[in-house]
């Protein structure tokens, strides 16, 4: 776990750290021609491209702290040598980490935090009402009282 959206684990031939902040994500996008939820919607789907996988694991790579040249030898040797599907399930932790954060991350000291209900948009934490039942009761017509 982290507090920086970094992510941590076994790949190619040891224990790495990954992290996209904002300049990786910029590269990112160029490189790939596409947003970073764009990206991440082709990993999620099966239609990603070559440069989705080996862009997102070596600028991770460069963001949890390799040197340039070292996170393209290691791109190099265990993206473009092996079976491409091996490198879509770190791919896309990578990049999830980098768009939803990680389980357990907090925010900075002095870092706004959220209020109840927050994530959910009521001040109790209960679910929303649903947005069609609002429309259905706004645009009912008033029934008439019988007499």
């Amino acid at each position: 776990m982290s507090h920086d959206a970094s992510v941590s684990f076994d790949w190619a031939d040891g224990h790495y750290r990954f992290r996209l902040p904002i300049g990786q994500l910029l590269e990112l996008q160029v490189k790939c021609d596409a947003g970073p939820p764009e990206i991440h919607a082709r990993l999620a789907s099966a239609r990603w491209r070559v440069e989705d996988l080996r862009e997102t694991i070596r600028l991770g790579l460069i963001g949890g702290g390799q040197t340039p040249v070292k996170a393209l030898e290691l791109t190099r040797a265990y993206v473009d040598q092996r079976p491409l599907h091996e490198s879509v399930s770190p791919a896309f932790a990578i990049l999830t980490a980098a768009l939803v954060g990680v389980p357990g991350d907090q925010p900075e000291e002095g870092a706004p935090s959220k209020k109840a209900g927050a994530e959910t948009g009521t001040p109790d934490g209960s679910p929303p009402r649903s947005s069609t039942a609002s429309r259905r009761r706004s645009t009912a017509r008033p029934r008439k009282s019988a007499k």
